[in-house]
């Protein structure tokens, strides 16, 4: 009982002693003012203020000639501008200057026709019609050959050099020199024409042709390729040539001088390479016509083919 008594007396003493410290260290702590610390300036009696028009944003700091912020803006040059390619003298190192694809030149020999030619009387000649291009989209310098053989004897030639330039996404402008050699005297013409793809996909092409002594000449061609499987294709194709006066030494006449209409089909082995076969009709009129029945020749002519196409 004593013991129990003890205890609870020691419990008092230590309450008692913590309130003391309690009770001094509020003494010592200042007054807190609480006048001060309204919700926001401006409220009266709780009420919301009205809302004040928006401060003009600042007027930026402008930057000190020689600070940092200049550097910033116009780069390290030191007339404090920036270069106008916007590279800092900055080259592209050992890789170079990179190059769009309309930069890059490109090239292509293409064979139309290397073919072996039989017509009505039996007789074989070697027909040949190849150009070659080199350039980029917009200008090309194009190469044109086109010939017959017979008796390892070029019977006619037509060679064509010219600048290509694009005028349109299917379309080319063609200006140079063509040269005419075969039985007859050789010719030289000046040339201007336009070759692209017509409409509905027809390839078209238009030449004139300025020559010496004030000859002319008109050259049109057109052709078509037709899909009858993805490998085999029939081509038909049409060409007429026309002079705006005779020349007796190669046997032309004057006005619509020949006109030629032939249909290939070919099988595409590849892409790059494909025979053919084919029919061909040949046609001569007017003043050349009277020049080949004068000597002997047919005006009119139907022949067999069989060649290849190729390029690459």
């Amino acid at each position: 009982m004593n013991i129990r008594m003890n205890q609870i007396g020691i419990s008092l003493v230590a309450a008692l002693g913590a309130t003391g410290v309690l009770a001094q260290t509020a003494a010592t702590m200042p007054e807190m003012d609480h006048s001060s610390h309204n919700m926001m300036p401006g409220m009266q009696g709780g009420a919301m203020p009205a809302a004040k028009p928006a401060t003009p944003a600042q007027p930026a700091m402008a930057p000190q000639e020689g600070s940092s912020m200049t550097g910033m803006q116009h780069g390290s040059s030191d007339k404090g501008t920036r270069s106008p390619d916007y590279s800092e003298g900055q080259d592209f190192g050992p890789l170079g200057r990179e190059k769009m694809a309309d930069d890059l030149n490109f090239s292509q020999f293409v064979v139309e026709r290397l073919e072996h030619v039989r017509d009505r009387d039996k007789q074989t000649l070697t027909v040949y019609d190849a150009r070659a291009w080199i350039g980029g989209d917009y200008n090309r310098l194009v190469v044109k050959a086109e010939g017959e053989v017979k008796s390892g004897r070029i019977q006619e030639s037509r060679t064509e050099l010219l600048w290509g330039h694009a005028i349109a996404p299917f379309w080319d402008t063609q200006l140079g020199i063509r040269h005419d050699d075969g039985g007859g005297p050789g010719r030289t013409w000046a040339a201007v024409g336009i070759e692209g793809l017509a409409p509905y996909w027809f390839d078209v092409e238009a030449t004139a042709y300025l020559g010496e002594n004030g000859r002319t000449a008109l050259r049109l061609g057109a052709s078509y390729e037709a899909l009858l499987t993805q490998k085999l294709i029939l081509q038909p194709r049409f060409e007429a040539n026309f002079y705006g006066k005779a020349d007796p030494a190669n046997e032309i006449g004057s006005g619509l001088s020949s006109t030629n209409v032939s249909l290939r089909l070919r099988y595409e082995v590849s892409k790059k390479f494909a025979p053919y076969v084919g029919v061909e009709w040949s046609n001569k009129h007017r003043g050349t016509a009277d020049f080949a029945a004068a000597a002997g020749e047919r005006t009119r002519d139907t022949r067999l083919v069989a060649g290849v196409r190729f390029w690459f």
